[in-house]
């Protein structure tokens, strides 16, 4: 057994500790924002070279191998495409990580420059074959917006990926984004969520139900809620936005407070300066070793040994700024 089915069966069998939180690297970008999605290099060129700013598919499989290497993650969640570069060249050979993919790409996840997708409605879509997946877990997502229509839509098709996921014996967890066509109140969504989610899984037995929930993170009030009401569920966050680096400890640490044992992380992660020191920053507030603050600084102590320049001054990457943990953060 890899760390992260050790983690999940501990989890089903109440016996799971602070240190089981379960760390998921999000690399499946590629399948909503494209080029734009791998992340900027970190020494920019000349324009004069005519390269392109954004890393090239080789620069982001190599980000993901030294991420692999560390072998700190529980789970690397890639396109189809990518595992299968990973796997061709053996990547996962001596970790203890989980490999998993995308299962669906909703159209509200796509990110094309230009487009306006995020906004319109969520229309369901799969371009991954569970047939041909080379792993045996993926990520499956949802939007619900309180449209009847969309929303029935949207259920019928998670109802057909559930049947032949089970054909196929292929686990998934279940990733659930805030409402974004204005309906549902903002002040709303966490519980509006909370709802939805439960609602949905109340029509499955424990065998058709995911492994975790993904949630994004609408405040404590609603995260508690949602992680005290069936503790058989297990409750993961997303990561948002880059942010600071004192924004993505923070928020691992408030959500772990509110009953969270997961988080799948992305942009938080492929836009750092140095994505395996945050790694290890966020498993050492994960296991409660450091504060995020005291983590922070620690991040930014080994990026100077290493000789790295931080896009941040220290006193600004250890503000938090985003909105909605402002009001816990220590």
């Amino acid at each position: 057994m890899n760390r992260y089915e050790e983690k999940i069966a501990r989890m089903v069998a109440g016996q799971d500790s602070r240190t089981d939180f379960i760390l998921a690297d999000a690399k499946d970008s590629d399948m909503a924002a494209g080029i734009s999605a791998t992340g900027l290099h970190r020494h920019p060129v000349s324009m004069q070279e005519k390269r392109s700013r954004f890393r090239t598919r080789r620069d982001y499989v190599d980000v993901i191998r030294t991420i692999l290497d560390q072998d700190v993650v529980d789970i690397m969640l890639t396109s189809a495409s990518i595992l299968e570069t990973l796997l061709q060249e053996d990547a996962f050979a001596g970790t203890r990580i989980q490999s998993a993919i995308r299962a669906n790409d909703t159209t509200d996840l796509w990110r094309g420059r230009g487009s306006s997708y995020q906004s319109q409605k969520s229309v369901p879509f799969r371009s991954a074959s569970l047939m041909k997946a080379q792993t045996n877990l993926g990520l499956y997502s949802m939007t619900f917006n309180g449209d009847a229509e969309q929303d029935g839509l949207a259920l019928e098709e998670f109802a057909r990926f559930r049947e032949e996921a089970a054909e196929r014996r292929f686990s998934y967890f279940l990733e659930v984004f805030n409402p974004n066509e204005g309906r549902i109140s903002r002040t709303d969504h966490g519980f509006f969520l909370n709802d939805m989610i439960v609602r949905c899984l109340a029509g499955l037995r424990r065998e058709e139900r995911p492994v975790f929930l993904k949630v994004p993170f609408n405040g404590a009030e609603a995260l508690t809620e949602l992680c005290e009401f069936d503790p058989s569920v297990i409750v993961g966050i997303m990561g948002g936005g880059s942010g600071t680096t004192r924004d993505c400890l923070e928020l691992l640490h408030q959500a772990q407070c509110c009953g969270a044992r997961a988080a799948l992380f992305g942009r938080k992660i492929v836009d750092a300066d140095d994505p395996v020191l945050l790694i290890e920053a966020m498993r050492s507030v994960t296991d409660g070793a450091l504060s995020p603050m005291e983590a922070t600084h620690l991040y930014h102590e080994k990026m100077g040994k290493r000789g790295l320049v931080a896009g941040r001054d220290l006193e600004i990457d250890s503000v938090v700024t985003e909105t909605v943990l402002l009001e816990r953060a220590a």
